[in-house]
């Protein structure tokens, strides 16, 4: 009876385990879907050449700009540069990238930008998340135009950058309207684009005579050029 007894409870042990769910198939998802989401993003820069971007208005690119060992320099002491921008066109997207600044440097990346001969520069149409040494350059003095800023418009949540020397991670977000700054991981600026509070914004800024700037909803990206050495590496963008 007892020997009966225990096969019983085989028995329904093993019943109960094959009819458990098999963590197998979520997993082989939850890969695919990791997978998939990898596979969203563009790599703008290819850690060997400067494939996919041109000098502002230009052919080709400023020799100033280099590639060494997967970073893209701006050498300031090697002639020209210019700003650079991107071959193709976005709306909607995320980008990420990682840069880091010269003692006293300044440098931004700007979106939205229409490359035209109307447009002499980038920063005549194209908003900006700011890069600055803020503990050296004359600049850090200004409210908005520190590093992580929507340049001239919106300030910091906090100051969120890594010193002098040190690699920093900037996100933008545009999406329907909606933009959002991330740097090293803190969400410096959430604001909406292209609405009457916005046109405000930049009716009371620097901006305010440009009559290009930030009205448009789709532009290349640009590196730029402000005279100073900076670096950058690992740059990617998803198309939302």
């Amino acid at each position: 009876m007892i020997k009966n007894t225990y096969l019983s409870i085989a028995a329904i042990a093993l019943i109960a385990t094959a009819c458990e769910p098999s963590n197998t198939t979520s997993n082989e998802e939850e890969q695919e879907t990791t997978s998939t989401r990898d596979s969203d993003w563009i790599d703008l820069f290819d850690g060997e050449s400067t494939r996919g971007w041109s000098s502002y208005n230009q052919e080709g690119i400023g020799e100033a700009w280099k590639v060494s060992d997967g970073v893209l320099h701006f050498d300031a002491s090697a002639g020209k540069g210019g700003d650079l921008v991107t071959d193709e066109v976005y709306s909607d997207f995320h980008l990420e990238l990682e840069w880091k600044i010269s003692e006293n440097g300044n440098s931004g990346i700007l979106f939205y930008v229409q490359e035209t001969e109307e447009y002499s520069a980038p920063y005549h149409t194209g908003p900006e998340m700011q890069i600055l040494d803020n503990d050296g350059h004359p600049d850090a003095k200004i409210t908005k135009h520190r590093s992580g800023d929507l340049y001239d418009l919106i300030e910091s949540s906090e100051e969120a950058s890594n010193p002098v020397g040190e690699w920093n991670k900037s996100e933008i977000i545009s999406q329907n309207g909606k933009l959002d700054f991330y740097l090293n991981g803190v969400h410096t600026v959430s604001t909406t684009m292209w609405d009457d509070q916005w046109n405000e914004m930049v009716a009371n800024s620097k901006f305010k005579n440009w009559e290009g700037f930030g009205k448009y909803q789709e532009g290349k990206i640009a590196l730029q050029d402000h005279g100073d050495d900076v670096w950058f590496r690992n740059i990617r963008i998803k198309k939302l």
